[in-house]
């Protein structure tokens, strides 16, 4: 480990790296404990209906079973917001795969045995799984995410659509995509009393704590979540999931600690995924390209549970200058798992389809893909009106031109052939929101010399750990090997989850606020540690009261370069390059590593995953890695990122913006972009599958003279 005083913006390796390749890193149910009993979960069997019967008598028989819980003997919960989390309570099933009972046994092989061997009969009743644009369930929310407007309206875009010169009226389609970490969801659960100590996988165990304590109705202290690691979620350990609460519950009757790790075949069912999407985008334009009327409209759905409304039109009040504009949102209630946030909520899906629709226009305009993105630039945020703190799109388009020789590029469509492969390249852009959440940390000086700063962060693969030393010894003005940075546990000072990208700058500004003034204070005493050491404690709380005057976003440009194979429909992505603004890059390289996994896993957007709902079963037919098709190492092409020097003084001490999720914005658009460039046909609806290509491809070849 270096002894120099690193600066912010060096190239850190990840501290908990060896700990992780060793396979000494713990994570939720590595933690050894005495006298464990494992759980194995029963889910319902039918897509809606009720429970009539559970029968435990085969699995009690096992002398190493110690309990089958179900709605009848479960302990009971407290009231809570989220339905999803009311786990055991009620004989009602809302969706397949919803947890019907619950086998504890002494050895893991037991539980499941024992879950196999419960009987649970039901009274079914019909459901409905399937979205359409015209479903008769279909409503305006109250809202969208986390307090978005529903509808927004400007101008009088009827009226100006109808007059434009060229007209684009399209619809394009996202399917349900799962989140798939690494690590399933787990828990060790153990009880002290009314004291309940969890080992969780988890983004927040703040949040955790505070769901578990309402669950339970204890005290907030009385609980105590620990996520030292987490090995990926997505999004979708963003909030309590179901797990955790059945691990609770089962070490609470059993009396000793029990631990779960959901089997992967159950994760689509009770750990969120993303919703389907069914947009449809009108612009209107002149014969140069300049937007005049914008519309996208939002077709989605959530579960009978209730669930997170997939924000996927929000990305059009952002991006690109439309004097009139509509964006609206309409959801139905289905009997279906409940959907929840993956990478880029709204983002991703909205940018998939509006940035098609610029392709599709620059097309109908005879304008380059690039200048028509560049022609439409907004002056200042065009919901809001307010100005940005910092936007350099077009400076990212810019660079991308040049590193991935765009000018090179034949603007034929179905130009380039070699052999009975057809070459394309497409472009999209990308945008993510600026987001800071209210957290705490200390920061504490010993008399050796030595500092530790404490927050509850989540490190979930991304880094953080290093990332927030490197702010400390800078705010510190110390080598880096002079302090420790503890983070992982709801007994630290509360820290808001990892997610919405706002991880580093959410934990990063209470932390640099934290030791720059215990630094000053140290300062003030000559460098002289007190005995007992010196400690600071800091919030944000203030800081973000008043942040509404600028529109804070990171922006990125994607382009990317498709083979497509004429006799297989086969799509093989060549390369793909991403340039970002993201504010100061504090960790060059975590931060590649974050963009490269965005593109990666937008690439698999395009070309690979989605599950498919099958309509008389009710659930997804995809529930394992055989079936849901994430990109291996074989699926992945050369990827290059590069990043715009950007300075922005509205953002927080460090001057950075966060970066977990722009990755995945736009790649999927840019790759169906160059699909189009290569072949000619368009493809509205992802994945891009062989399936799709070859019909037209193959009328292609017969209206071919040659």
């Amino acid at each position: 480990m270096t002894t120099t005083r690193p600066l912010l913006g060096s190239p850190m390796t990840r501290l908990e790296g060896r700990e992780k390749v060793t396979g000494t890193a713990r994570y939720a149910v590595d933690y050894p404990v005495d006298r464990v009993a494992y759980a194995w979960p029963v889910p319902a069997a039918v897509a809606r209906g009720e429970i009539t019967a559970v029968d435990a008598t085969a699995a009690l028989a096992d002398p190493a079973v110690l309990a089958v819980l179900s709605y009848e003997n479960a302990p009971r919960l407290h009231d809570t917001d989220d339905r999803t989390l009311a786990v055991l309570q009620s004989p009602h099933i809302a969706h397949r795969g919803q947890f019907a009972a619950l086998a504890v046994a002494t050895s893991l092989e037991a539980a499941r045995g024992a879950a196999a061997a419960i009987r649970v009969a039901y009274a079914p009743e019909p459901h409905d799984v399937i979205l359409t644009r015209d479903h008769p369930g279909l409503y305006k929310p109250d809202e969208v995410d986390e307090g978005m407007p529903t509808d927004r309206e400007h101008g009088d875009f009827d009226t100006v659509y109808a007059r434009a010169q060229v007209r684009l009226d399209a619809v394009y389609e996202t399917p349900p995509l799962h989140n798939h970490p690494l690590e399933p969801h787990a828990a060790t659960a153990m009880w002290d009393g009314d004291d309940l100590t969890v080992y969780d996988s988890n983004q927040g165990a703040t949040a955790v704590q505070h769901v578990l304590a309402e669950l339970f109705g204890l005290a907030t202290g009385k609980i105590h979540v620990i996520n030292e690691h987490v090995g990926g979620g997505f999004g979708s350990k963003g909030t309590a999931r179901p797990h955790v609460v059945l691990a609770a519950m089962a070490a609470r009757v059993v009396r000793r600690p029990v631990k779960l790790a959901l089997p992967r075949n159950q994760l689509a069912a009770v750990t969120g995924h993303r919703s389907p999407t069914i947009q449809r985008i009108r612009i209107g334009a002149d014969t140069e390209g300049h937007v005049q009327a914008l519309a996208h409209e939002v077709t989605t759905q959530i579960s009978a549970l209730d669930g997170f409304v997939e924000p996927a039109a929000v990305v059009s009040r952002v991006m690109y200058a439309a004097p009139n504009s509509r964006t609206t949102h309409r959801v139905t209630r289905l009997d279906v798992p409940t959907p929840s946030w993956m990478r880029a909520p709204g983002e991703c899906p909205g940018m998939f389809a509006l940035e098609s629709a610029m392709d599709e226009l620059a097309i109908a305009c005879g304008v380059d893909p690039i200048e028509l993105r560049v022609r439409n630039e907004p002056t200042v945020e065009p919901d809001s009106g307010l100005p940005f703190s910092s936007r350099h799109l077009v400076e990212c388009l810019r660079e991308g031109t040049r590193r991935f020789g765009w000018h090179d590029r034949d603007p034929r469509i179905a130009g380039k052939h070699e052999g009975r492969l057809l070459i394309g390249s497409g472009v999209a852009a990308s945008t993510y929101p600026v987001y800071v959440m209210a957290s705490h940390a200390e920061a504490h000086a010993g008399p050796d010399g030595s500092y530790e700063v404490h927050v509850s962060a989540s490190d979930i693969g991304t880094g953080a750990r290093t990332v927030l030393t490197q702010i400390a010894a800078d705010a510190l003005g110390v080598p880096l090997d002079r302090v420790r940075v503890r983070v992982g546990s709801s007994d630290l000072p509360p820290a808001s989850v990892a997610g919405a990208s706002s991880g580093t700058a959410s934990w990063g500004w209470p932390v640099h606020k934290a030791c720059t003034e215990l630094r000053q204070r140290l300062e003030a005493l000559g460098h002289s540690v007190p005995e007992q050491g010196l400690t600071v404690a800091a919030d944000i709380a203030e800081d973000l009261d008043d942040r509404e005057d600028y529109a804070r976003h990171a922006f990125g440009a994607q382009f990317a370069e498709v083979q497509v194979d004429t006799v297989t429909g086969e799509t093989r992505v060549r390369r793909l390059l991403g340039v970002f603004a993201a504010g100061r890059i504090l960790n060059p390289r975590t931060a590649r590593s974050q963009f490269i996994g965005g593109m990666t896993m937008g690439l698999g957007m395009a070309l690979l995953e989605g599950s498919t709902m099958d309509p008389a079963f009710g659930d997804y037919a995809e529930r394992d890695l055989a079936s849901y098709h994430v990109p291996a190492c074989a699926d992945v092409p050369e990827i290059d990122v590069h990043w715009i020097e950007e300075e922005d003084p509205q953002l927080n001490p460090m001057g950075s913006k966060g970066i977990g999720e722009i990755g995945i914005v736009g790649t999927a658009a840019a790759i169906a972009n160059a699909v189009h460039h290569a072949t000619g046909v368009r493809i509205r609806a992802l994945p891009i599958h062989p399936a799709v290509l070859m019909p037209p491809l193959a009328g292609a070849r017969q209206a071919s003279p040659s």
